[in-house]
Parts: C-alpha cells; structure tokens; sequence
C-alpha cells in the first residue's frame, strides 16, 4: 500500500506543492515499517488538504463572496417542536439503528488540567466521561438497547483515555479510535516542520473534528457497525454536556429516510444565537446548497455583520446526525468534500506554523436531504472556561438519575447568565476552585463578571 500511495503523491502541482511532496515522501520514508501504511494513508489525505489550501489560496477562495449568500429556505431549519414526539414501544427499535460518537480530542490545559479534558470532574466528582458513559448505560437499561458508545481520540488524548477504558467497558459497548496525525507547517516556508513520523508531538497536529469520517472508516468500525444493522451516528463534543440522544430527532430521521422526498442524510443541531454566541458558525445557503460558515471564512469587513444576532439568528451546536451508509458511499466516491481552516499557531519555541483542518459541519452540503433542526438552548451546554464550569456546577441545573443535566425549575428565566471570569485569577481549574469556599446560588443571576484577586465565602448568592 505504501507503494502505492508514494506513485499517488509523485503527481506535480507547481512549485510549492512540489517541495511538500519531496518533503512528504521523505517523512514516509522515515516511517518504521510497522506504521508504514498508517502513515503513507495520513500523508495522502493532508497531502490533498494542503492542495486543496493551495488552490483556495490562489483563487482568494478562503472566504465567501458575501453577495452570493442566499437567504435560507423554509424548509432548510426545522423547529424542534414541530417534530412528533416518538411512540416509546419503538425506542428499542430506533436505537438499534443508533451509534454514539463522543469527540475527544482536546486537552484540559486552556484549564489548566494534564490530560483529556475528558477527565476533568464537573459535577459531584464526575467527569465528562463519567457522564457520557452513565447517559449511554441509563438508556440502554430503560429501552433493553444495546447502543455502543465510540471515542474519536487524538495522540494527545489517546494513552490516558486508553487507560481508563476498563472501568466502563462492563457497563458500555465502548470503542475508541485514533483520529489522524498530521505535520505542521512552517507559516512562512510552507514547509513541514517533521522529517519523520511522531518524532516530535510539537511537529503534529490531530486535523480538527472534520476528519472523523475518514477516520472512522479507516478505523473499521463503520464498516462493523452497518454490517451490525446500525444506520445512523450521533456526533458531539464530550464537554457539551446538553448533547444526549434524542429519540424523537432519531425517530424523525429515521422517518425521513423512508420517504423519498425527504430522505435525510445528515441533520445539525442548531440554537437561537444570543450575545455569547457571535462567534459561532451559522447555516447558509450558498450556491444552491445548504452550507456551514464559520467565522474563519467570512471577509473581514464582514464580520460584525456575521456577529449580528438579527441576521443569523441561529448557531450550529455541533450535535450532527448522519447515515453511516451516506457517509461510506460519499467517502468511496472521493465527493466528501468540506472546506479548509487554516489555523495559525505560535509553538513554545516561537516557531509560527498553521494547522489545515476541517469541521465536522462542514460535510453538510454533500449530503442528500440535509437539513438543520432548531433545537432548545438546553442541548447546548459547553464546558470550555471556567466561568462555564462554574455555571454546570452551580445550582443552576440539576443533575438526573440518567446523568444528564436539566435547567434548575427555580429558575425564573430560561437562559443562563452571561458570566466572565478574569484570566490571571480563574483560568486554571485548580485556583478557580480554591476561590470559593462554596459555589454560590445563582438561580437569579443575569451577569457576572470577575476581574482581579477576589475570592467568594461560603452561602453566596448572586443576584
């Protein structure tokens, strides 16, 4: 196979890219023999994302001509409420049909936490894996299921997740995979820092969430899971905590792939956008198709309108539900295409490079019967500072037998408060914790913000 794919990369493509596959072919060459074939696969595939980078780059294709964007159709956002609510008699039925895939590639250190973000404890000692796995355990109890639960895993996440996988696996059908590894390049030579394979993590990079499908079907899961009679995966991030499975969106797509008129292959999650949101990809409809638009492709004298909350009125949550035969079929045919995002970064040693990757979102617009679905705030529930953890551990919600957690009914307003922590005080897990004798009653809080050396005593309420 190796072989095989060294002929694939000899194909020229002017100066630049040519230098890179020189550069490539000798990253392969260096590749134990064991790892050969995982790496000469990896390589191809970034090799065609750094073309496709080229060819944008060269078009001024990066971003949307902002004059084409079309307005959205009616019938491209459904209202969650318009969806029938499912006979229970048949959720053993649906969810024989359902895969769960939790994204868990990100590191805790924007917390200031070793390790997968996983890990963290969010709520009464639990992480969010602990809560996954017990929301995933909980429904196959309650419907006599048996629906696996599957880790997308990074090199950064992989080992430590690997570890612990024997404290679930009596409870969960639980998989796990490795997404790809791929070189940074050197920003202004467009070059690869590495000369060979994982030699060095600062020269790698896992390519976003956008590679789950290439990377599920090399893992041979998709393949294990249609032949097991499974048709549809659930996608989202591990720390948001609102992502559980909806029987009645599976039983809507379900529905809809019987009717040829409708036949859904892939449905995003999205939410009423509000003032934390702004920076949030939205839904577009562009060249006649439905479309993800993320804030990196829009013109930078168009962003404040993108922020605007009055002209895209909804944000993509990253909750996806997609046919894992489309997926398979789109991937064989080599039309999966998504756009690229080209992610600069400054390492340790100040070395600038940029990282090309790609939303999971992004795949939208291949699919037949795309659509989004406008679902409540509360499937929306990210972890990614500390002024959020501080919101899931508050009494704001309440945690459930099945592990997920529910707005508190104390509440008198349906949104949660807009909080702000200061970065030098409470950016770390471990100094925000120590700030508080006691997480204070918020119930009737609208905004909050911290800055500076300030610590709060036990029964706090804010207000």
């Amino acid at each position: 196979m190796a072989s095989s794919i060294l002929r694939a990369l000899s194909v020229d493509f002017g100066e630049t890219h040519g230098v890179m596959k020189r550069d490539l072919l000798t990253i392969l060459k260096n590749a134990n023999s064991k790892d050969s074939n995982k790496v000469a696969e990896e390589l191809e595939e970034f090799e065609a994302l750094f073309k496709q980078y080229l060819v944008d780059r060269k078009a001024e294709s990066s971003t949307v001509t902002w004059d084409k964007i079309q307005a959205l159709p009616d019938s491209a956002v459904m209202p969650y409420a318009s969806i029938q609510k499912t006979d229970l008699s048949s959720s053993k039925e649906l969810l024989d049909k359902l895969v769960v895939v939790k994204l868990n590639g990100g590191l805790g250190t924007s917390m200031g936490c070793q390790g997968p973000k996983s890990l963290i404890s969010v709520r009464n000692d639990q992480t969010f894996l602990d809560l996954s796995v017990r929301q995933i355990e909980n429904l196959n109890s309650k419907y006599k299921s048996n629906v696996p639960l599957v880790l997308m895993n990074s090199f950064y996440t992989h080992e430590d997740t690997l570890k612990i996988k024997p404290k679930y696996e009596r409870r969960v059908p639980l998989y796990m995979f490795m997404q790809s590894c791929y070189p940074r390049i050197e920003r202004e030579t467009l070059r690869p820092l590495a000369d060979s394979p994982y030699s060095d993590k600062q020269c790698w990079y896992p390519p976003g969430h956008g590679d789950i499908y290439r990377s599920l079907m090399h893992s041979g899961l998709m393949d294990k899971f249609i032949e097991q009679g499974r048709e549809y995966i659930f996608i989202s991030n591990i720390d948001n905590l609102g992502a559980t499975v909806d029987l009645n969106i599976l039983n809507f797509i379900v529905q809809s792939m019987a009717d040829s008129k409708k036949h859904c292959e892939f449905a995003m999650e999205v939410t009423d956008k509000t003032r934390a949101d702004v920076k949030g990809g939205t839904l577009i409809h562009y060249e006649d198709r439905l479309r993800l638009l993320e804030i990196a492709q829009v013109p930078k004298d168009k962003i404040d309108e993108f922020k605007s909350i009055s002209k895209f009125k909804i944000f993509n949550t990253n909750n996806l539900w997609v046919s894992l035969k489309a997926i398979k079929r789109l991937l064989e045919e080599d039309k999966l295409e998504m756009e690229v995002i080209v992610n600069p970064k400054t390492l340790e040693n100040g070395t600038n490079v940029i990282q090309l990757e790609n939303a999971a979102g992004a795949a939208i617009k291949n699919f037949n019967g795309a659509m989004g679905i406008n679902v409540p705030r509360s499937r929306f529930l990210p972890v990614k500072k500390t002024s959020d953890l501080l919101i899931v551990m508050s009494n704001l919600y309440q945690i459930q037998p099945d592990g997920s957690l529910v707005m508190n009914p104390g509440r008198s307003y349906p949104s949660v408060p807009l909080v702000k922590l200061g970065d030098i005080h409470f950016s770390k897990v471990k100094d925000f914790l120590r700030r508080f004798d006691s997480i204070p009653d918020m119930l009737e809080l609208d905004h909050l913000t911290v800055s500076g050396d300030v610590t709060m005593g036990k029964n706090v309420s804010l207000k």
